[in-house]
């Protein structure tokens, strides 16, 4: 009879598996690539959903008129813990619903340092599901600008929307690479969590507190801003009426731009991911665990 193991993965045997997973992804078929991180781009799309309308509770409110008034919340930190919380359904459906997200495949380094995977091939892989995320989260800001779900709340889901929209827009470029260094050291060591567990409830447990971490501290992750700014975008230029309502709640609404969303953002976002993951996380790991004497 064949033992059923229950304990959690050492991080040794963790190390092991993170390698085997990284050949396996990078051998992946171009179309099956594509698609699935076409659904991690969507399904992190809709964790941000989940938290910016969590976020947005009794905040500005819109009446009938247009008249304009805000009325407090929540604490900042307990509003943020909450959206924290609610956007890790973006990473819970990548890896139990099964997907393949960029910052996550950064791991995929210590597959490469072990020279199971060639660079080329682990390369391909990021540049595919780069693409693939972007495509699926683009998307689903269009979807979401078309179903004006912006405007429930009398209208403070779109307000808090823009307001992230532009301070997304308005970073330094070296503020928005160290962000990005510690969103995706945090969103890698929750996917080096999952490696360890046995059942669904392990890797969703394993997920939760790195992930809300990351939001509540305000750092960047590159593949929620391809829905975040997008998004804002979508309603700033697509909705002047609403926009007319609430201009005044929105200040510097002028830095919501699609070039400053890859110059301020996109851009250095993605540069402090790679060095995240790959280094603080997937190298850190390789030199205790993997290195060949």
């Amino acid at each position: 009879m064949n033992e059923v193991k229950i304990d959690a993965l050492l991080p040794a045997e963790m190390a092991t598996k993170a390698e085997d997973i990284g050949v396996i992804k990078s051998q992946m078929p171009f179309f099956k690539m594509f698609m699935l991180a076409v659904l991690a781009g969507a399904f992190i799309a809709l964790g941000a959903i989940f938290s910016t309308t969590v976020s947005a509770s009794g905040m500005t409110i819109i009446s009938s008129d247009g008249t304009v008034s805000f009325s407090t919340g929540l604490p900042y930190g307990i509003t943020r813990l909450f959206s924290g919380v609610a956007f890790c359904l973006g990473l819970i459906l990548v890896v139990i619903g099964g997907a393949e997200l960029f910052t996550g495949n950064n791991l995929i380094v210590m597959a490469w340092a072990s020279g199971k995977v060639k660079l080329s091939a682990m390369l391909r892989n990021w540049v595919i599901v780069y693409f693939g995320n972007f495509v699926g989260a683009v998307g689903t800001a269009v979807i979401m600008f078309f179903t004006k779900q912006y405007t429930f709340g009398g209208g403070a889901v779109g307000i808090t929307t823009l307001n992230i929209g532009v301070s997304k827009s308005s970073l330094e470029f070296v503020q928005a690479i160290a962000l990005g260094v510690l969103c995706n050291a945090l969103v890698c060591m929750a996917v080096w969590l999952t490696f360890s567990a046995h059942s669904t409830v392990d890797k969703i447990v394993a997920i939760i507190f790195p992930i809300t971490a990351f939001v509540v501290a305000g750092f960047e992750h590159s593949i929620a801003n391809m829905y975040f700014i997008p998004y804002a975008l979508l309603i700033k230029m697509g909705d002047a009426e609403f926009i007319s309502k609430v201009a005044d709640k929105v200040a510097n609404l002028n830095q919501l731009t699609w070039s400053n969303f890859f110059v301020n953002n996109l851009i250095p976002v993605t540069i402090g991911n790679i060095v995240g993951g790959t280094v603080l996380v997937a190298a850190v790991y390789w030199s205790i665990f993997l290195r060949k004497k």
